[in-house]
């Protein structure tokens, strides 16, 4: 009698092909779980940054440029300025002297030898000095000073009592004063002027100094209209 058992052999299951499936390990490593998580690395660029600096680069150079322009000009137009007028500082002078117990009556002359520019004064105050110290003080008025012009000046200093019998005298005088040449004028710019030279004897007063210092600076470049 013929036996009916047959033996099937085991097919075991297969996918992707045919290759056994593998069960993933569990729990999961370390290396697994940081290798999932880990964004991919991409590589950043430096092109944004690159064009920014040349665009500051760029826009000092043209910065520079334009003062330097700027400043190109401005020489210029003070050397045509200078070339054309000529500009010279104004001279002053002690004309007379009168001393009395309490004031000093003193007038000065002041030429403007410019004949294209004339200036114009503020007040002028007056300072007398013997020995560094202040002893009198008086005001001039203001005034147009006109081209190739010489204006007398008067001031009356009232002084200080002072002991001495004999001094030697200085005259300081400041004030501020703005050139006009056609339509333009500067601004107004400080001047100080300085007579030394001045020996006082009792109610006798001497002049030896001929001309004043002055200490005067004219801004070419800063015209305006006028």
């Amino acid at each position: 009698m013929a036996n009916n058992n047959h033996i099937h052999p085991q097919v075991k299951s297969t996918t992707n092909g045919g290759a056994a499936a593998v069960k993933p390990s569990f729990p999961a490593t370390k290396a697994q779980i940081y290798g999932a998580s880990r964004p991919t690395y991409r590589p950043q660029t430096n092109h944004r940054r690159r064009s920014n600096r040349n665009w500051c680069c760029t826009i000092c150079c043209w910065l520079i440029l334009i003062l330097i322009f700027i400043l190109i000009l401005l020489g210029a137009a003070g050397t045509v300025v200078y070339l054309l007028y000529h500009p010279q500082r104004p001279s002053f002078s002690v004309t007379s002297l009168k001393l009395t117990s309490s004031e000093l009556d003193l007038t000065l002359s002041t030429t403007n030898p410019n004949d294209k520019i004339t200036f114009s004064y503020q007040p002028i105050s007056v300072s007398l000095l013997a020995g560094g110290l202040d002893i009198g003080d008086g005001v001039i008025p203001s005034f147009e000073h006109a081209t190739k012009n010489t204006t007398m000046l008067k001031a009356l200093v009232e002084m200080k009592s002072v002991k001495r019998k004999s001094l030697e005298l200085k005259i300081k005088m400041e004030t501020k004063v703005e050139a006009k040449m056609w339509v333009f004028k500067t601004p107004r710019v400080g001047i100080s002027v300085l007579c030394d030279g001045i020996d006082v004897a009792g109610e006798k007063v001497t002049a030896t100094g001929d001309k004043c210092e002055v200490d005067v600076r004219f801004k070419v470049w800063k015209w305006t209209l006028g």
